[in-house]
């Protein structure tokens, strides 16, 4: 049965990433709550929603579920300046952020609803571009509903080192999730101005290297996680993504709305689930209606980019990727189109 004094003997071995001494030597800890091995903690750090604190809560909840925890609950505060002070105070360092980067194409994919395949989107354009010999990285800033990691099957988690974090690469594109920092794909339950912070920490706190291309997977609609963005990235390009069905077209208008406002370019749609193409006989059934993309691209006074029909990649189980299509896959083939008229608006 664990009680408060076993937790604090698991926590010695926990560091604290700013003070660089044991959370329990400098008493980061405010609060211990334990029921039947249901652990909840408050603690105090120099910095909140930073990549060391990401670090540091992975650390405590894998000491604590050794230690006997069933589940660990976390909440973190920042510690005042007299308490950082008296702690001997920490030294102030100004990390690059992609976002002062010139020669970065920052591309955020967006719809007005869910459901309509903005996530699949989102990385077969950041894969094709790779193999068309681009720098490319993506983040899933769909932060509530994050899903890229698996689609692209990756396995691993970024690597924390010298307070910066390094992405992880698949299929030649640098990832980052929100969901590599969740435990057991834990519910989010941040608010708009913790998510904000978080997101830009993946800009500025990431090793992103030299990329050509940053795509952003965003949620769907006009919330708080798609206005930073928009507030964040004042030059970014967005491309809509819809069915053809009036009304997720006259949702994403929404999207589209919010990027005009901004100055952000659209530079298309991309009408996705555009039909059914039947393996045996060829003939196409459109599911969902049609003109739903062409509308949208005329009220936005854009071009449809391409119509992207109901599918599934062939699946390879010896390196698992769900949602990535084949460069030789008639899907794939279509992704290779897309990706070369967004080079085409973008480097002309």
């Amino acid at each position: 049965m664990l009680t408060e004094e076993k937790v604090l003997s698991a926590l010695k071995t926990v560091m604290d990433p700013f003070l660089n001494k044991s959370i329990v030597e400098v008493d980061s800890i405010r609060e211990i709550k334990i029921k039947d091995n249901h652990v909840s903690l408050k603690i105090a750090i120099a910095k909140t929603g930073t990549a060391e604190q990401m670090q540091l809560q992975q650390q405590m909840v894998n000491v604590l579920k050794s230690a006997g925890a069933e589940s660990v609950g976390l909440r973190f505060e920042n510690l005042t300046e007299q308490e950082l002070q008296q702690r001997g105070g920490v030294e102030q360092k100004q990390a690059p952020s992609l976002l002062t980067s010139k020669n970065t194409t920052f591309i955020a994919v967006t719809s007005g609803k869910g459901g309509v395949g903005k996530s699949t989107v989102s990385v077969n354009l950041a894969t094709t571009l790779a193999r068309l010999g681009k720098k490319v990285g993506i983040i899933d800033a769909d932060i509530y509903g994050f899903s890229v990691p698996d689609m692209m099957g990756v396995e691993e988690r970024p690597k924390v080192i010298a307070e910066r974090i390094y992405p992880v690469e698949r299929f030649g594109v640098k990832v980052i999730s929100m969901g590599f920092f969740v435990e057991d794909n834990a519910p989010v339950i941040w608010r708009g101005p913790m998510l904000g912070k978080m997101l830009n920490n993946f800009f500025s706190e990431v090793e992103w290297g030299e990329l050509d291309y940053l795509i952003l997977d965003l949620p769907p609609g006009t919330g708080d996680v798609a206005l930073d963005v928009h507030t964040m990235l004042p030059l970014s390009k967005e491309i809509i993504v819809t069915t053809p069905h009036a009304t997720a077209a006259f949702v994403a208008a929404r999207a589209g709305a919010m990027a005009i406002k901004t100055n952000h370019e659209i530079i298309g749609v991309v009408e996705n689930m555009a039909y059914f193409e039947s393996k045996v006989t060829g003939e196409k059934e459109y599911v969902f209606g049609t003109g739903g993309g062409e509308r949208l691209a005329e009220e936005l006074k854009t071009e449809v980019l391409g119509q992207i029909p109901l599918g599934q990649p062939e699946i390879n189980k010896d390196d698992f990727a769900p949602s990535i299509y084949d460069e030789n896959h008639p899907i794939g083939k279509i992704y290779t189109e897309i990706a070369k008229r967004v080079i085409d608006k973008v480097e002309r």
